[in-house]
């Protein structure tokens, strides 16, 4: 059991706001000109008053509901948290490259009353509030100075510093118990709408000392590059809050920038997912890339067959992992485990591989990769007003994962692929029906498949993103054009590598596309 179990986020930072008050625990890294680095600092103090500014300003909008929050790693994103939890209201991150449908969904389906949101991300949230009635007011956090708000009948959209100037610092932190939300973050949504997985008070701050077990001492310093919109950020975030130990957090992920953020300000762990791992080994060698303060890498889908070049070539060691949103772990420590494999359980865990009747694999055998507590208590998952996919994802005391594995003799666990439809792509599964309603709200396609396929470029579990389609006039139809509305009106990661023009998808008698056939007919 953590010692921070029955603390709030809130509780933690004040804490360290009365005994280490000037400490700069969070630093946020953005790149300056020239090839130079830039940083904000946040002491606890800082956050700790900032927190009550915005949960004053916050009390005085007035939110009955929820708040979304949708910008990349700034530091109102955490002072957004802090005040969150001052006055006990969930908070609801979103991906900030979200637009169209699924972001309307998103603020809809979690009933957000208010939205604190970068200024580039303005666009995209005002091209869809006329059909979000629940949203009331935005504090948008402009990189510009003086910007001018924008004015929208029945919507209140107000600088994000200049209310912090004027507001009223919130005195009284309101009690919760640990068992109530505190936030919610959305699964990736492969074969629908993202769910919305809530989690408690004492979920999320019964993790906060999880990193200890890498033996974390006064000279480590943590680093991660990705979203905070991600549980994988937050982990560290909590991690160095909870542990007093310094924390650097990119604004987004860099592979250009990532040694040079870790040798400037001496990062000794960080995290790598998927897609972003050959990203960086593809970068060109360096006669000095082992010179960092590196120790360790949290790897989760590090490729086998660069597993031993990569801690060779940087002079690191890879700690791989495999988790979810929704909860269950599996690590390999350093030098413990066969290469290629995603671990075992810790000790709250029991992990087994099973067939489809629900039964356990042996050794070697392809399953799905399943989670139960180790404590016989049962697992408790809420999916946001949705309790029919809650009780689908765990099924008789176990927690279905959704992706399939091996387990070998000795109980090391290995990944092959996520089952069913969903593809994989750079760490993300992407939702292959929203891009189809999206191709086919160009009015260049009368009919289209979207799916994934295997190829030699792709890591582990990963597929490249194909979309077969039926041109509505073959001799107007272009696919740069098509390729640049995607651009436009998908986040980048949803975009399809390759068009696969067809005269007719093949079909089942029940009008379902036969994804076998189409890859047999795609030129690879």
């Amino acid at each position: 059991m953590s010692e921070f179990e029955h603390l709030s986020l809130a509780e933690l930072v004040k804490r360290g706001a009365a005994s280490s008050p000037d400490f700069d625990v969070l630093k946020f890294v953005y790149p300056g000109t020239e090839g130079g680095l830039h940083h904000q600092a946040r002491s606890y103090l800082e956050l700790w008053r900032k927190g009550q500014l915005l949960a004053g300003a916050i009390s005085h909008l007035g939110v009955t509901g929820n708040v979304a929050l949708m910008m990349n790693n700034h530091p109102e994103f955490v002072e957004t948290m802090v005040a969150c939890s001052l006055l006990a209201v969930p908070f609801v991150p979103i991906d900030p490259r979200a637009m169209g449908d699924k972001l309307a969904y998103m603020l809809d389906h979690t009933d957000c009353e208010g939205l604190i949101c970068a200024d580039y991300c303005l666009e995209q949230v005002l091209a869809v509030c006329a059909d979000l009635p629940p949203l009331r007011w935005i504090l948008c956090v402009n990189e510009t100075p003086g910007r001018a708000p924008v004015c929208r009948e029945g919507l209140q959209v107000l600088d994000y510093h200049q209310t912090l100037v004027a507001a009223d610092p919130l005195r009284e932190m309101l009690e919760r118990a640990g068992d109530t939300p505190m936030f919610m973050m959305f699964t990736s949504g492969t074969t629908g709408n993202p769910k919305a997985v809530v989690f408690s008070q004492r979920q999320y701050m019964g993790m906060a000392d999880s990193l200890k077990k890498l033996a974390i001492g006064s000279n480590d310093v943590l680093y991660t590059g990705l979203s905070l919109t991600h549980i994988n950020a937050q982990n560290f975030l909590r991690n160095g809050l909870a542990l007093g130990v310094p924390t650097v957090i990119s604004r987004k992920f860099t592979k250009s920038r990532l040694w040079q953020i870790c040798r400037q300000y001496r990062c000794t762990i960080f995290s790598l997912l998927g897609g972003m791992i050959p990203e960086v080994f593809a970068m060109p060698e360096q006669e000095g890339d082992a010179a960092n303060s590196v120790r360790l890498i949290m790897s989760s889908g590090m490729p086998a067959h660069l597993w031993q070049d990569f801690e060779r070539r940087f002079g690191v060691s890879i700690c791989e992992g495999y988790g979810a949103t929704e909860g269950g772990s599996l690590g390999n420590p350093p030098g413990v485990g066969p290469v290629g494999s995603i671990g075992k359980p810790g000790h709250d865990w029991e992990a087994e591989i099973l067939d489809e009747r629900g039964q356990v694999c042996p050794p070697g055998v392809e399953g799905e990769i399943c989670f139960r507590r180790r404590d016989g208590q049962a697992i408790t998952l809420n999916y946001y007003k949705n309790p029919g996919a809650s009780s689908e994802k765990v099924r008789d005391g176990w927690l279905h994962m959704g992706d399939l594995g091996h387990k070998d003799v000795q109980g090391w666990f290995f990944f092959h692929h996520r089952a069913g439809g969903g593809v994989r792509r750079n760490g993300d599964f992407v939702n292959t029906r929203l891009v189809e309603s999206v191709l086919l709200k160009s009015g260049q396609v009368d009919d289209v498949f979207v799916y994934g396929v295997a190829t030699s470029g792709n890591i582990a579990g990963e597929k490249t993103l194909v979309a077969a389609l039926v041109p509505r006039d073959g001799s107007e139809f272009s696919e740069s054009v098509l390729h640049e509305y995607c651009k436009t009106a998908l986040e980048k990661n949803d975009v399809p590598e390759r068009f696969q023009v067809l005269d007719a998808i093949p079909k089942t008698a029940s009008e379902k596309p036969i994804e076998k056939a189409c890859i047999a007919l795609l030129s690879l």
